[in-house]
């Protein structure tokens, strides 16, 4: 998991030093493409599996929404300290809870819900509307959270009945289809070096992807969780030292309160889980 924090704050330094010299529809464009290139090797499993229309619609469903909340997550990275970008990027696990039960029919519970508004809490601190002028890049980030929200939900659906390597590159497939046409109309021929830095967002992100998930598989939500919150102290570390941004208190205060409330939630959906896979004494012993 902590290899995981380091691979994602990679990928976020790497956006901010190209920063927008590219738009940010081309860059996402071109970061799915490498991935796209990455997965080739298991394109042939890919095809060899059949996919329901019902399952096919999710997945293009799933492309659209994360391919709009990585244009706005670009968009943000160019425009908004490391640290806030990360800081807000938090906020995604509440619009998962909240959609889980308003989609799933999951049940929210008092301190779920009290969770999410010390959350939301915490996002009010890090934007201080009223006190500071809410800027075009952290307006990106904030309508991103609910979008990468939708994306994480769609895919806990495709895991029903989808393998987790199909699903993982049909998020690439798509995300490039549906970035392409904004890609081309506002296309300016990246550098030699462009064109590299963008290739290793796409290495790193699957590299986190993959250390992340096996990371899961290692030990339960609430040993993993808590460790995420090194993802912001590499954000803002990377911030002063790379491009001299300096620590805004107000972010790293509201970006550890909302952290704790995302690692409470997930603390207590991994309890609910377990109650659920746990089966009664009396059956047990039948």
């Amino acid at each position: 998991m902590v290899l995981t924090t380091f691979c994602f704050v990679a990928v976020t330094g790497i956006v901010r030093y190209v920063g927008s010299d590219i738009a940010a529809g081309q860059a996402a464009f071109i970061r799915y493409l490498f991935g796209v290139l990455i997965f080739l090797p298991f394109l042939k499993r890919i095809f060899k599996q059949r996919l329901t229309a019902q399952s096919a619609r999710i997945h293009i469903a799933r492309g659209l929404v994360h391919g709009i909340a990585v244009t706005l997550w670009f968009f943000a990275m160019a425009r908004i300290p490391i640290a806030e970008v990360t800081a807000l990027g938090y906020i995604s696990p509440i619009f998962v809870a909240i959609g889980a039960a308003v989609f799933f029919g999951e049940r929210l519970h008092f301190r779920r819900i009290a969770a999410i508004v010390v959350a939301l809490l915490g996002a009010v601190i890090i934007l201080r509307p009223g006190f500071q002028e809410v800027s075009l890049g952290q307006l990106a980030q904030v309508l991103a959270a609910p979008m990468f929200a939708a994306s994480f939900l769609l895919a806990k659906r495709l895991t029903a009945s989808e393998d987790t390597m199909v699903i993982v590159v049909m998020l690439s497939i798509i995300c490039t289809i549906v970035l392409l046409p904004g890609a081309i109309l506002s296309w300016t021929t990246p550098s030699a070096s462009e064109l590299f830095w963008l290739a290793m967002t796409a290495v790193f992100a699957t590299i986190g992807h993959y250390t992340m998930t096996q990371a899961f598989r290692a030990a339960p939500l609430t040993v993993t969780q808590p460790v995420g919150i090194l993802q912001l102290v590499w954000a803002a570390l990377l911030g002063i030292v790379a491009f001299g941004e300096p620590v805004d208190p107000f972010v790293v205060l509201g970006g550890g309160i909302v952290v704790a409330a995302a690692t409470f939630i997930s603390h207590r959906e991994a309890i609910a889980a377990q109650k659920i896979k746990t089966p009664p004494v009396n059956a047990a012993k039948m």
